[in-house]
């Protein structure tokens, strides 16, 4: 499928986040209707011991399905994708999840910088990319490539975010489309609008 065509049939959304960002995670997916034409992954630094309950918590809050990437998965309109744990999650040129076991990028697997670098250059202006919560750096680098490549940008004001250190470093690098809170999360759904 030639790039033009993927970024044509769907919004992609992709959330990066690390601790402290789950509460904005379900704040976001929450107002999911389930006819917009979506295709959302969810990156998390998490242990693999969270996987069952992480899923579980997802799918009780959105009328999207939920389910943790395979390898090869294509993404689909209606679903939200879970990295899985100590994997990176890369978007193919032909749309499909790619699940990688390569060393750690900023002390993180998943990363979110390889998440959102991957889907930038298959998506572009069809990309959003949301940055949360989270005490280190992973994902200031990813927002910037996938702004250079066209895509929206929003990220979790620091006041309102449980470790503002992510965002912090976003905003810093960069003046995002939106900053996101509890609040205002609707908003970021003008972002998803073709």
């Amino acid at each position: 499928m030639a790039e033009d065509q993927l970024s044509k049939q769907k919004k992609t959304l992709v959330i990066g986040g690390s601790a402290g960002a789950l509460a904005m995670v379900l704040h976001i997916i929450q107002s999911f209707s389930s006819d917009m034409n979506v295709a959302a992954l969810v990156v998390l630094h998490r242990k693999s011991t969270d996987d069952n309950v992480l899923l579980e918590v997802l799918k009780a809050k959105t009328p999207f399905e939920v389910r943790e990437v395979e390898d090869k998965d294509e993404m689909q309109s209606g679903v939200v994708y879970i990295a899985p744990a100590d994997y990176h999650v890369l978007v193919e040129r032909d749309g499909t999840l790619t699940l990688d076991d390569s060393e750690k990028i900023n002390f993180s697997r998943p990363s979110i910088d390889a998440s959102f670098e991957s889907a930038a250059e298959i998506y572009g202006p069809s990309l959003v990319c949301v940055l949360l919560s989270g005490a280190n750096a992973d994902g200031v680098e990813g927002l910037l490539t996938a702004r250079a490549r066209g895509a929206k940008v929003a990220v979790q004001d620091p006041k309102t975010a449980e470790f503002d250190y992510m965002p912090d470093q976003a905003v810093r690098r960069m003046k995002p489309d939106l900053l996101i809170s509890d609040k205002n999360v609707k908003d970021l759904y003008d972002l998803l609008r073709p």
